[in-house]
């Protein structure tokens, strides 16, 4: 391998960490909105699982798309995505559930 084969490298994969980043970034952005909309589901009594827009969802991401990846690797990706957000709402629901448990019967629980 050249020296300026290997900076290339270097460079795209240097270029990759940073992307990587940003993704991590935006992916526990979108998280919080997410739980955001798992609380308002909550409270309007709401299935956390919503088919419709899970389908809306996977249809705009396809349409958007631009390549080089294909639609249907874009819809497993997000269909990963949903799923862990799906996961991460089911966790917030459980953990009110069980902080309105302790609370209806007196049990006091530390917040640490």
């Amino acid at each position: 391998m050249t020296e300026d084969t290997r900076a290339r490298m270097e460079g795209l994969r240097g270029r990759i960490d940073e992307i990587d980043e940003r993704l991590v970034e935006l992916l526990s952005e979108r998280a919080e909105c997410a739980l955001g909309i798992g609380e308002l589901k909550r409270a309007l009594r709401l299935a956390i699982y919503q088919p419709a827009r899970e389908a809306e969802v996977l249809a705009h991401v396809c349409a958007i798309n631009r390549g080089p990846l294909d639609n249907e690797a874009i819809r497993r990706l997000f269909e990963r995505v949903i799923d862990e957000a799906r996961r991460l709402e089911g966790i917030a629901a459980r953990d009110e559930a069980g902080r309105l448990d302790r609370n209806a019967t007196g049990t006091v629980q530390s917040e640490d």
